[in-house]
């Protein structure tokens, strides 16, 4: 049987190859870099508290038999006070489970607990969602002794790993994810997980992890590291949890962690262009203004703007948009004031829009592209 080294406290990449090695054993996925994901966010369950904010791990497969369930059971032998959460009823009862101390929950079938219309799915998922920050607290109905109901603020931070056949989950929740995919082992290229075997290896692996992290607990409290060009917002805290551990352990790990990041900026980038993500409204709209804003003019009229957006974008905009009708003057109109609380003005014969109404919240959405100097900022 193949065993695994158990790495001294001294040798922090060596730690973090042999979890890969680990995982590479037991669990097959089509993209090697899954494992490297899989390293970092096990090692961070045991950091979380110091790393401030917690990534979910989105366990993604695409039919049954994938080895969903199987990396839950590594991820309960590894991460931090592990605890499988299928069982938990309601908010209430997770919420008193991390009362006392950050636990890392494992959630399997989420495509079918989390399911869009499942009566406990919106408590469940708004305390998944603020429970990814230190800090994040959840108003849950206790019952009395005297058959009354009592409301108490509860602790919700926690690591988060979720699995699932291709679950459809909020937008809130898989901004705050980071999905790796499984796919079925149908010629045994890995080692069945017999724990009857592999327990106590299981053990030192992750007593080795325990130690490590203890010694660098202070470390990671606060740790000012540099992230990919565009990792901002949302995109940072999920992903800087996971790049200070990297940088950590040092060898090719902060590379490893950035080549990660970038895979997932570009993938998401992707996917928007494609229309897999669906953005809202406004955004849409700030983007297409400013990619028909005409080159070097200050001040356009709103019937202009509005014809130009619907020639770019005829599908959202024109007659036959989701809203029902073309986009006309007035509800152009309303929708910039609701993004970015801009208003037209009548500087000469016709109302309209400055440029510079604009370029600040182009700039905060990311749809212009930032000053050279306001990159890579160390966060």
């Amino acid at each position: 049987m193949q065993q695994a080294a158990s790495p001294s406290p001294t040798d922090s990449s060596e730690l973090l190859d042999t979890i890969v090695t680990w995982f590479r054993r037991f669990v097959a996925m089509p993209d090697p870099d899954d494992l490297n994901i899989l390293a970092l966010w096990t090692v961070h369950t045991h950091l979380a508290v110091e790393l401030y904010t917690s990534p979910r791990l989105m366990i993604d497969s695409l039919a049954p038999g994938s080895g969903k369930t199987t990396l839950l059971e590594h991820l309960k032998h590894l991460c931090y006070a592990p605890i499988q959460a299928a069982g938990l009823a309601s908010a209430a009862v997770l919420t008193r489970v991390l009362q006392h101390d950050t636990r890392t929950i494992l959630l399997d079938e989420v495509d079918r607990t989390l399911r869009p219309d499942g009566p406990l799915t919106n408590d469940l998922l708004a305390i998944l969602n603020t429970g990814y920050r230190v800090g994040g607290v959840r108003a849950v109905s206790f019952p009395t002794a005297n058959n009354g109901w009592e409301v108490q603020e509860m602790p919700t931070f926690a690591p988060v790993a979720m699995a699932g056949n291709a679950p459809r989950l909020p937008d809130d929740t898989v901004q705050r994810s980071i999905r790796v995919l499984l796919m079925p082992d149908l010629y045994g290229t890995v080692e069945d997980s017999d724990w009857e075997e592999i327990e106590n290896e299981a053990k030192a692996l992750r007593e080795a992890i325990a130690e490590w992290t203890d010694r660098v607990r202070s470390e990671v409290k606060g740790m000012k590291v540099e992230m990919p060009e565009g990792c901002v917002g949302r995109f940072k805290e999920k992903w800087r949890p996971l790049k200070r551990v990297a940088v950590v352990a040092g060898g090719g790990w902060p590379d490893i962690a950035d080549r990660l990041i970038q895979q997932s900026l570009h993938q998401d980038a992707a996917e928007r262009e494609a229309g897999l993500k669906e953005e809202r409204p406004g955004v849409v709209l700030l983007r297409d203004l400013y990619a028909v804003w005409p080159t070097d003019t200050i001040f356009v009229p709103t019937r202009e703007l509005v014809q130009l957006v619907i020639d770019r974008n005829p599908e959202y905009w024109g007659a036959g948009s989701p809203f029902g009708k073309q986009l006309t003057d007035t509800r152009f109109g309303r929708m910039i004031v609701q993004a970015c609380k801009a208003t037209s003005s009548r500087p000469g014969s016709y109302r309209g829009f400055a440029r510079s109404q604009f370029e600040f919240v182009w700039h905060q959405y990311g749809i212009s592209r930032p000053e050279p100097d306001e990159l890579g900022k160390a966060g």
